[in-house]
């Protein structure tokens, strides 16, 4: 029990720290540029730029409403935590956190502004990538790693159980 209070106190740490970093960034962003601005941080490749996102990521679910985004957000953020109190796995309850801090930062905006507050803006040869936030970074680098612990937990496993047969 001991261990699982450390980790849920270092867990409870790091959310705070990513959500703190989200909102902040967010905050700096819409009160100092004005919506479609773009800073140009590095030309034709990476700018500033200031959108408002009423869908999920990439824009997805476009005007589906507070209700919505509502009732998904929490069943997603029901489920992360259950299963992050039901896994004794470390690395596995690190991906969880970032992947709920994410959720949480975009859940934020969402209920208080209507929209998420997106501002990383990515050229790739001429082909723009669909702005982004630091809540978004959070959901999609958590998923990723979970996937390779996953990956490679599973890689272990077949790996010791082919070295029992021999």
């Amino acid at each position: 029990m001991k261990e699982h209070t450390k980790a849920s106190l270092a867990s409870g740490i790091l959310l705070v720290v990513l959500v703190a970093l989200d909102q902040c960034t967010k905050f700096a962003i819409a009160s100092r540029m004005k919506l479609h601005e773009s800073i140009e941080v590095i030309k034709n490749f990476f700018y500033i730029t200031y959108v408002q996102n009423t869908g999920a990521g990439f824009s997805i679910f476009e005007g589906y409403g507070k209700p919505f985004f509502a009732v998904l957000t929490i069943a997603a953020l029901v489920a992360i935590a259950y299963y992050f109190y039901h896994t004794k796995d470390r690395k596995i309850q690190f991906c969880l956190t970032i992947i709920f801090a994410g959720a949480v930062g975009n859940f934020i905006d969402r209920m208080a502004l209507g929209y998420v507050v997106d501002f990383f803006s990515f050229y790739f040869f001429g082909w723009g990538f669909p702005v982004f936030n630091i809540a978004d970074i959070c959901i999609s680098v958590g998923f990723a790693m979970l996937v390779i612990v996953y990956l490679v937990d599973e890689y272990k496993e077949q790996k010791s159980w082919k070295n029992k047969q021999f």
